[in-house]
Order: C-alpha cells, then structure tokens, then sequence
C-alpha cells in the first residue's frame, strides 16, 4: 500500500481549553474534548472555542465517541486499566456503566450506529464490541492508531507510521468489504490525535501545539 498521498487541508485551528488535548468527539452541534492533564472533560462550542461544560473524569480520557445523546470514553485509571466509561452531558459520568477493555488495553473509539470498535494503538488493531465488552471481530491495522471515527461504511483512522516512514497518515478501511484494506489518503503536517466527523470536515488534536484542528481531505 502507498503512502504517498496529498496533505490535508486545514480548515481552522484553536487553543485547547486545557492542555495535553487528548480524546475528542463531535456530536455536530458541539465538540467533547478530553485533557490528558487535567483529566478533565470539556464540552466546546466549535465556533467559538468557548467551553459551555467543564467535570473531572474518573480517570485519564484517551478517546471518545457519539452515541446518539451520550458519549463513550475511554479512560486510563489507576495503573493505567482501561475502561470505557459512559458520559451523559449535563449530567456527568454515570458510575455503574463501565466496561474494561479487552486485554486491560484500548485507546480510541468509534461507533458505527449499532457498535462501538475500540482501538489498541500499539498492537496496531481495532476490534468491534458487543455491548459487554467483548471483541466480535478483529482488524489489523499495521500501524499505530492515534485516532479514528466512522464516515458512511468506512473507518476514518489516523496513523502514526514513525518519522523515519513519513509521520502521520490519514487513512480508511471498509472493515465490512470481503478483503478490508487499508487505504492512506492524506497526510498530516503534525501527530493528528483522536479524529472526529462533523459534515464535511474532519476535527482532530495537534496535541503538541496544544491546539484543536478541522481539516478536509480533497476527493
């Protein structure tokens, strides 16, 4: 597979509201950003940068996803177990919906609609989830996964391919075709954390600039 693709086109770009910003959803009103420092959770009116809801997580948040009108994220709690947590805007973490992820080890999520899939970042995989937690289905990615979102029938990922093979990638796979593939689209100038959908455009984490970032991939 090539990896020789086009960089991607940056839309807008603005502080974090914390730093070390980490997980990162999009409801399509309103982004959900997760501080790897703080270990605190921000909802963010994307227009303005302006933190509308502010709690501290049970944990460090490494990803998050939309699930209708809640949220699913995963947090590092102590020695490093991974859970994913269910987080209710408004109303906080609810304590009892927790699930350990599978092999103590997850870092981004996604959801199809029906399914949340789970990433591992350095067994360079993502896993689909039945509703208790267990993997239903494995994919190897071959890369370290920094972020990844679902767009249609496809598994929008960010890549992290290692400065001597490039940086960081965008990429896609169609985990429901016969042979799935992964496919490089565009390329990121910085480590792209955490990625995220809303209509046209992409939103993702230049977690050293300490910044939030739209971007669009041309095709």
């Amino acid at each position: 597979m090539t990896t020789d693709t086009p960089t991607l086109t940056e839309i807008v770009r603005f502080p974090s509201p914390a730093p070390a910003p980490q997980a990162l959803a999009c409801d399509g009103e309103h982004l959900w950003l997760g501080s790897w420092e703080t270990a605190r959770i921000y909802g963010i009116y994307p227009n303005q940068g302006r933190v509308f809801e502010e709690i501290q997580g049970p944990g460090k948040p490494v990803g998050a996803t939309v699930c209708g009108d809640e949220l699913r994220i995963v947090c590092a709690e102590l020695d490093d177990s991974r859970f994913i947590r269910r987080y209710v805007p408004g109303h906080g973490f609810k304590s009892h919906d927790v699930v350990p992820c599978p092999d103590d080890t997850g870092s981004f999520l996604a959801f199809d609609g029906t399914h949340l899939w789970l990433s591992q970042r350095h067994n360079k995989l993502v896993m689909e989830l039945d509703p208790s937690g267990m993997p239903v289905r494995t994919l190897k990615i071959g890369e370290e996964i920094t972020g990844m979102t679902w767009v249609g029938d496809r598994l929008y990922l960010a890549l992290w391919l290692g400065r001597e093979r490039g940086g960081c990638r965008i990429a896609y796979v169609e985990p429901r075709a016969e042979h799935p593939e992964v496919v490089f689209v565009a390329h990121s100038p910085f480590a792209a954390i955490s990625l995220a959908r809303e209509g046209d455009r992409f939103w993702t984490n230049d977690f050293k600039a300490g910044e939030i970032v739209a971007f669009a991939i041309d095709g």
